[in-house]
């Protein structure tokens, strides 16, 4: 016997349809809308830059000279400090970040992680100026009376990498900006990793506590390899925003186109150098050397994200059990 719909269904079905159609094209054209902005802002930094790669070519990227009076430009030292203060970053604030998010979801008390998380929160949304201010007023002359003489006495000394640790104590340094940088991604990717933290189901961990393991286990076994997509997801937010990070790092590196083994020495950075001399930049070759340094800024961030988008993928597909 052939089944019949109710006429009421069968009238509302059409209508439906086309809702579901139009709800389809505008996501798609949000979504087309979105990879549209992303070429259209790649393609003008390269149309506005090539002047200046026609004009240096490949010795625009390997040089370090930086003269707007005999217009020779090199993006070397802008390169260098941008990876190496984010890389300072992410050593001290990792590791920070992973222990506020396990004291919060694991350890603290009820009435104190309610104060706690709060307070991560504020942190994430002070404007960076407010960091780059508190640095160079307080934490660079702090800095160089104190930590880095220690530095120095102790780091310095050793072997190979001893020269990066010694330097005259003037506080405005690549590990100052680095350091900076570590305490404003550390609220980001604290407050990223408490999250995914607490998506753990509390099933889990109850049966690993039941079968005698201690708080480190659990954490180590259960809590973690549940949740390593989310904490390198957070980790990988933190590192975008110290590439692109200007004031902060403008107002405590030194903002100097050297390049020196010592990282208490002043350097620059991408975001930094656009920030100091745009605004000064008179005629094309020095405009457009100035683009070219944003340029290879946006490249350089679409190659770290793509990287750690891929990272993500393998371990979605190992967590989906097709190499567990």
């Amino acid at each position: 016997m052939q089944n019949e719909r109710p006429a009421g269904v069968v009238a509302n079905a059409h209508p439906q349809r086309w809702g579901d159609r139009l709800f389809q094209w505008t996501t798609l054209f949000f979504a087309l809308f979105v990879l549209g902005v992303l070429a259209a802002i790649l393609l003008t930094l390269a149309w506005s830059a090539w002047p200046a790669f026609e004009h240096f070519g490949w010795h625009f990227l390997v040089s370090s000279e930086w003269n707007p009076v005999t217009l020779k430009f090199g993006a070397l030292s802008p390169m260098v400090g941008t990876l190496v203060t984010s890389l300072i970053a992410m050593l001290f604030g990792i590791p920070i970040s992973f222990g506020i998010a396990l004291f919060i979801t694991e350890m603290a008390p009820d009435w104190l992680k309610r104060p706690v998380g709060t307070a991560i929160e504020l942190l994430a949304a002070i404007p960076s100026i407010i960091y780059g201010m508190w640095g160079l007023f307080v934490f660079a002359p702090y800095f160089t009376d104190h930590i880095q003489p220690l530095m120095t006495d102790t780091l310095g000394v050793l072997p190979l990498i001893g020269p990066m640790f010694q330097g005259p104590p003037i506080g405005i340094s690549v590990f100052s900006a680095g350091f900076i940088l570590a305490i404003m991604v550390i609220p980001f990717i604290a407050a990223i990793m408490r999250d995914v933290f607490e998506i753990v189901p509390r099933t889990l961990k109850e049966s690993a506590y039941a079968m005698g393991s201690t708080r480190w286990e659990v954490i180590w076994r259960v809590v973690l390899p549940y949740t390593k997509v989310g904490v390198i997801g957070g980790i990988m937010l933190g590192l975008g925003r110290a590439l692109g990070e200007t004031m902060a790092v403008t107002f405590v590196i030194g903002n100097a186109h050297d390049l020196h083994l010592s990282l208490f020495m002043p350097g620059n950075t991408i975001s930094s150098t656009l920030a100091n001399e745009f605004t000064e930049a008179d005629g094309k070759l020095y405009t457009s050397s100035l683009i070219a340094l944003g340029f290879l800024l946006f490249v350089i961030t679409v190659i770290v994200l793509s990287f750690a988008r891929l990272l993500l993928m393998r371990l979605e597909r190992t967590q989906g059990g097709r190499k567990a």
